[in-house]
């Protein structure tokens, strides 16, 4: 009954909205890419491979990250099954592809009836896995009919998400119940879900797939910037959200006059913002470039300079070259963004004080004092204080990844409860 009102919803909200989505669709390219995927067109590229199939399900860039460690040691632990990775956003998709491989790689159906049924026939997956808490009521109920296991990875709710859930935990209750299990990040994570209606039995804290997540390679920028980098010393300031990067413009004359040796890196969070950071960027009349620009003839960058990251996928190892790390997304009240990326370097981390939805990790590291909180109007003051203070940023960027080592094995907890899982199911993994 709860999945008839659900459907019945979403039809009134599909039909109401209509005119909005295809307006945006006739003006913007993003919305357009992969709509055939998400309306249940299966690619052909998927369909070579006869292995049995696990499916992986990431949202977007941050997800795609978290996973990358557990979909190579699934690799290693079943290579008689094939994992394949869905993605629900454009950026997420690219990056998924630029790392897993085109030919397993794909848009997640929209919660459909028709779409969902499309990709269980096609792939007749003998698991699901979902990051996070991406709960889809079709995808789930799709799944329980065909007696295929789903089991929730990394999951968490944040603070913000929180009330949300629990208002509707009437609608979540019947489909989480069924979650075959369900590996926390945190004691608060695996606390909320039961009380969401998870079965107690089947949900263990498993700690943050992020932990094991070292940057895969380095990037390009970052091997033509280290041969390039002299005596500079690198600022960068990473997913960075609107506003934010103003404030860092705004300080830039401050520290430059404190150490004249410096480069900012500005690495927005997302890709259709480029535009506007480059805008603002000339009407401070900064001496900026673009990343894309750069990378066709690089030359040594000069003291002073901002270079814009207008890439992706490229700022994860670009951390190892900062003499100081801000991660944004927490100036303002948008919930902030992972610090686990620039701690595993070694980096002295500076967060702002919106930081829900990387609570626990933030206060991982700043009970360690391997991080700084400040206020937008303290930002200048605190970057000074860790230029100028090197051994201080020092030993901060130490325990910083003393932090990170202490957490790891998460991957190997679910490689675990995969395993166990899919021999439940009958299913043969060796």
């Amino acid at each position: 009954m709860i999945l008839f009102f659900y459907n019945l919803a979403l039809a009134v909200a599909l039909v109401v909205s209509a005119p909005w989505w295809l307006w945006k669709m006739a003006t913007t390219h993003k919305y357009r890419q992969g709509l055939r995927e998400r309306l249940g067109r299966v690619p052909q590229r998927l369909l070579g491979d006869r292995r049995p199939v696990i499916w992986l399900h990431a949202v977007s860039v941050g997800e795609v990250l978290a996973v990358t460690r557990l979909v190579s040691d699934l690799d290693g632990a079943f290579p008689g099954h094939r994992v394949m990775i869905s993605t629900t956003t454009r950026t997420g998709q690219e990056l998924a592809q630029k790392r897993f491989g085109a030919e397993r790689v794909f848009y997640c159906p929209l919660d459909l009836g028709w779409a969902v049924r499309a990709y269980l026939n096609a792939l007749q997956p003998r698991l699901l896995i979902l990051a996070e808490t991406e709960f889809w009521p079709n995808l789930l109920s799709g799944c329980f009919r065909r007696g295929i296991p789903v089991t929730v990875v990394n999951a968490r709710i944040s603070d913000r998400s929180w009330p949300r859930y629990l208002r509707l935990r009437r609608l979540w209750r019947p489909f989480l119940r069924r979650l075959e299990r369900v590996l926390a990040q945190s004691e608060t994570d695996a606390a909320r879900l039961t009380a969401l209606g998870c079965d107690r039995d089947r949900v263990s804290v498993a700690g943050n797939l992020k932990f094991d997540v070292r940057a895969a390679q380095e990037a390009e920028i970052t091997r033509l910037l280290r041969a390039k980098i002299g005596g500079l010393r690198f600022v960068l300031a990473g997913s960075t959200l609107e506003g934010e990067e103003a404030a860092l413009v705004e300080a830039w004359p401050d520290l430059l006059a404190a150490d004249p040796e410096l480069v900012l890196v500005l690495a927005p969070r997302h890709p259709e913002r480029f535009a506007a950071v480059a805008a603002l960027l000339e009407r401070a009349g900064a001496a900026w470039m673009r990343r894309s620009e750069w990378g066709i003839a690089p030359r040594p960058l000069k003291a002073g300079e901002i270079l814009l990251l207008d890439t992706i996928g490229e700022l994860a190892s670009m951390y190892s070259l900062a003499a100081v790390a801000f991660v944004g997304g927490s100036l303002i009240p948008a919930g902030g963004h992972n610090p686990l990326e620039p701690a595993q370097f070694g980096v002295p981390i500076i967060v702002g004080p919106h930081y829900a939805n990387f609570r626990a990790i933030t206060d991982d590291l700043r009970s360690r004092d391997a991080l700084r909180i400040t206020e937008k109007s303290m930002l200048t003051r605190t970057l000074l204080e860790l230029l100028l203070d090197r051994t201080e940023a020092d030993r901060m960027g130490v325990r910083a990844l003393e932090v990170f080592d202490e957490q790891a094995g998460a991957t190997g907890r679910c490689i675990t409860a995969v395993r166990a899982v899919l021999a439940a199911s009958g299913e043969r993994t060796a």
